[in-house]
């Protein structure tokens, strides 16, 4: 059992032991029943408005706009994975990793980064610890610079918000805030590591 489950499970059996103690565990009971009949209207609720945003994503996709925001992102890739070959399949799945996250859709983000770290293994000289590349695209995955938040304005609607796009400004100040920090230190670190241990290992 990994630390996570077993800190999951750590706080679920508490809440039992103190709900029983307490002799409160109709109102547990009640909680957990409230809580699955909302995450299940959540859900479907989600599934149009994303269904909308995926097939305006896919418009925008035959139009050739993902394509041009792959290739405005190319030098800025080039530059934050100096290591990884141009033409190498691990490029174009950083770049779609990308171009997902700065409009939003997690949902495609996801297993695009989980491919691009799969390619980036591949260059990967030391199986056994994380490469440079590696951890400077979990880094930007992370942070994840974001122009149009999808899911997020979704979930806002969902929930009956007077202004679900109001959550863009903010949105977009957050994470590139987040997303200069992580380049920053993604840098700084790179150095230190050149400085105690030569050439990055990429």
């Amino acid at each position: 059992m990994g630390m996570v489950s077993a800190l999951w499970l750590g706080l679920l059996v508490s809440g039992f032991v103190v709900a029983a103690l307490q002799g409160r565990i109709d109102a547990v009971t009640r909680g957990m029943l409230k809580g699955a009949e909302e995450g299940v209207a959540v859900a479907l609720g989600l599934i149009s408005i994303l269904v909308l945003w995926l097939g305006v994503m896919r418009i925008a996709e035959e139009a050739g706009l993902i394509a041009a925001l792959a290739r405005a992102l190319r030098p800025v890739a080039r530059w934050l994975f100096p290591s990884v070959p141009a033409d190498h399949p691990a490029m174009g799945s950083i770049l779609a990793n990308m171009s997902a996250n700065i409009l939003g859709l997690g949902n495609a983000a996801t297993p695009l980064g989980l491919k691009a770290m799969s390619e980036l293994q591949e260059l990967n000289p030391l199986k056994d610890r994380a490469s440079d590349a590696m951890c400077t695209l979990l880094a930007l995955n992370t942070a994840s610079l974001t122009i149009l938040p999808t899911t997020v304005i979704a979930l806002r609607m969902q929930y009956g918000s007077s202004d679900p796009t109001g959550i863009i400004a903010p949105t977009l100040l957050a994470t590139a805030v987040g997303t200069a920090s992580a380049v920053v230190l993604d840098r700084l670190y790179r150095k230190r590591d050149a400085r105690r241990k030569g050439p990055g290992r990429g």
